[in-house]
């Protein structure tokens, strides 16, 4: 049986959205990350003209270290904030794992909780996630859900079905080196992407909570099966798709759509909700503000993600908020916003799993579920 994490207070799992004031957090960590072996999701996303093109293994650990530390430091300066922090338990990532439909050379990490783990009112749902090389990851967080679960009796543990993963689930068109930026944007204006509907795929990363709305980017790592199936697994919600044609890569909703307060959003200009897909917000007085531009014109080495981290931030309470310590452009934006801005030097995790939201995984912030778009 499960015993309540040493030290720690009795745990309540509550979150409804992502602005009420944070009391739990799971924060990652990078030990034994690695640099997945080619396959059909991981092919998808990685940059046409990225030097990490048929690279894997083991990331170097001078650069392990590193991210640590940041990880750490951020963990104390959540602390400081009276907030109660988890670590997950990183498990050897670099082994070779499979199932009877795969095999892969190795696993990735458990930097970002944002990517495997939905708290969504009193449930946190484990994602199926959509990468093989991701299907075990869930495993790093067991121990703590273990806990939650004995500690909280009306805590709801639940793990989506999980998929097979064959190459049914993914568009072979992909599997070229050599697509080109305008096919690819002419591809996601069609909504045409890697992952197929054959069965349901998720990452809990393309789900903005928003009280009784879950917006949901329908991309590379989420498709319209897995929205179906979390509209009839939380029934109570509504369900809505969203997508963002002009991002060639759409992987997590993060660096692209950031609610930060009741009625104000803000959104990566290069990567702008259509039209037909505002009315929703607009109807129910919802301001959609660009984002500012990022301060870095190339990600840090290694890392898969765009400069556009600059906007994931973590909202710790509708007036204070965590930016990456070097993004001076968004945490001036911020400050302008009325944001109590905290700094948090971060860009040394970035090639691990994203940035200072995806790094976390809410488990109680105050707050209860209401319904901010009330003209549907």
């Amino acid at each position: 049986m499960a015993k309540s994490l040493k030290g720690a207070s009795k745990t309540v799992v509550n979150s409804w959205n992502e602005w009420d004031p944070l009391k739990h957090v799971i924060v990652g960590r990078a030990d034994f990350c690695c640099i997945p072996a080619p396959e059909p999701a991981l092919d998808a996303k990685v940059p046409e003209d990225s030097d990490m093109r048929g690279m894997h293994g083991p990331r170097p650990q001078a650069t392990v270290e590193k991210a640590n530390a940041q990880l750490d430091n951020y963990a104390k300066i959540l602390e400081s904030r009276g907030i109660r922090v988890d670590r997950p338990t990183p498990i050897q990532w670099n082994r070779s794992v499979g199932t009877p439909d795969w095999q892969v050379d190795s696993m990735f990490g458990c930097m970002p909780p944002r990517d495997v783990l939905l708290t969504v009112g009193k449930e946190i749902l484990e994602a199926t996630m959509s990468y093989r090389c991701r299907w075990f990851e869930y495993l790093a967080y067991r121990p703590l859900l273990e806990a939650y679960f004995e500690d909280d009796p009306g805590m709801r543990w639940e793990a989506a079905p999980k998929p097979r993963l064959t190459d049914k689930d993914y568009r072979a068109d992909y599997l070229s080196d050599k697509i080109g930026i305008e096919k690819r944007l002419k591809w996601m204006a069609e909504k045409y992407f890697v992952t197929t509907d054959h069965e349901p795929l998720f990452d809990a990363a393309d789900t903005c909570r928003m009280g009784k709305d879950l917006f949901i980017q329908h991309g590379f790592t989420t498709n319209l099966k897995a929205m179906n199936w979390m509209q009839r697994h939380f029934p109570e919600h509504r369900v809505h798709p969203v997508n963002f044609p002009g991002d060639p890569y759409p992987i997590h909703i993060d660096a692209t759509f950031v609610p930060l307060r009741p009625g104000l959003i803000i959104n990566n200009p290069k990567r702008k909700l259509p039209e037909a897909q505002r009315k929703i917000f607009q109807k129910n007085g919802w301001e959609i503000v660009d984002a500012a531009q990022p301060a870095h014109k190339t990600p840090p080495p290694l890392c898969y993600s765009s400069v556009w981290l600059s906007m994931n931030c973590l909202v710790i309470d509708p007036k204070t908020v965590c930016v990456e310590a070097s993004e001076v452009y968004q945490m001036e934006q911020m400050d302008k916003l009325g944001f109590e801005v905290i700094p948090v030097p971060f860009r040394d995790a970035y090639a691990f799993g994203g940035g200072l939201h995806c790094a976390t995984g809410d488990v109680y912030r105050e707050g209860k579920c209401e319904d901010y778009f009330p003209k549907q």
